[in-house]
């Protein structure tokens, strides 16, 4: 199994900051001492290109966002203090997501150890989230002539309404959503498909309501490629999520996706996406356990 990682997903916003951005490093070295995969299966992504970020991106945003011009207002939604790192940062990930979709169409899957920015828009960020790596990702396969329809399976809490916006009216992309019905973000963009959950909604009714409404959206709608925003923050004990799936239900979601694209020989591509447990070792089990699920599945 080839996996996406690199030291540069890391970037300084506090050690305090509710996103835990130690995690990608902590996900990589239990995964490796785990032997899911070796040193020889790691591809160290490099930024992504301005041509490539400008499939979905505007200029302007681009060039303010690199330049440290944000206004105070954009900044605000970001939820990240700017700086060159964070961009670096957000490149290096998005570039990540686009090479694990290129070897995903190659060889069945990949998973980027980061990614599933969900909440950026084409002219700014929210949420946590500088770039949209999987429309970007979308964006340049259809561009090159890799992929003419891709669908989005998005497992974040928080439904993902840059890339909703993004893609709306699109009818090559097909965005699915779970996510909590009370939760971030306030104003919620229609994707093609989305089930809202009540908070407190626990495993059998999240399963059961996944299960009916994404295999037959797969079958009919026949993607090139499925990305799969794996949040971890539907968990019970997660600070920002409202849901109350436990890790072994978790586990659960996972297999039912992955199992249901390789049995629909649909190329797969996972991201990380969210996740903010009260204990940042909660997230990273989440985390493991659908690289581990991949692994098992296609490896």
């Amino acid at each position: 199994m080839k996996v996406l990682y690199s030291n540069q997903y890391y970037a300084p916003i506090g050690e305090h900051h509710v996103f835990p951005m130690r995690k990608f490093e902590a996900i990589y070295e239990t995964l490796r001492a785990e032997e899911v995969f070796t040193e020889a299966d790691v591809i160290r992504p490099y930024p992504a290109s301005e041509e490539d970020l400008m499939t979905v991106h505007t200029v302007d945003y681009l060039h303010r966002l690199s330049d440290g011009l944000l206004t105070n207002w954009e900044k605000r939604l970001l939820g990240l203090p700017w700086s060159e790192q964070l961009v670096n940062r957000s490149k290096t990930a998005a570039q990540g997501t686009l090479m694990a979709a290129r070897i995903a169409l190659r060889t069945a899957a990949a998973c980027n150890i980061g990614g599933g920015t969900h909440h950026a828009f084409p002219d700014r960020g929210e949420g946590f989230c500088v770039l949209n790596d999987v429309a970007i990702a979308i964006r340049v396969l259809q561009r090159d002539g890799w992929i003419k329809k891709a669908m989005v399976v998005d497992l974040d809490v928080h439904q993902g309404n840059g890339t909703a916006f993004i893609f709306s009216g699109d009818p090559s992309v097909f965005t699915y959503s779970i996510h909590g019905k009370n939760n971030y973000p306030l104003r919620k963009i229609a994707g093609d498909l989305d089930l809202a959950l009540p908070d407190g909604t626990g495993d059998e009714v999240y399963l059961a309501s996944l299960r009916e409404s994404l295999l037959p959206k797969i079958y009919v709608f026949k993607p090139d490629i499925v990305f799969f925003l794996a949040g971890a923050d539907p968990y019970i004990n997660d600070k920002l999520g409202r849901l109350a799936l436990t890790i072994p239900g978790l586990l659960l979601r996972d297999q039912l996706v992955v199992e249901l694209c390789k049995t629909a020989s649909v190329p797969l591509v996972t991201v990380l996406s969210g996740g903010y447990a009260e204990r940042t070792e909660d997230t990273v089990e989440i985390h493991c356990n659908t690289l581990r699920t991949v692994k098992t599945v296609f490896g």
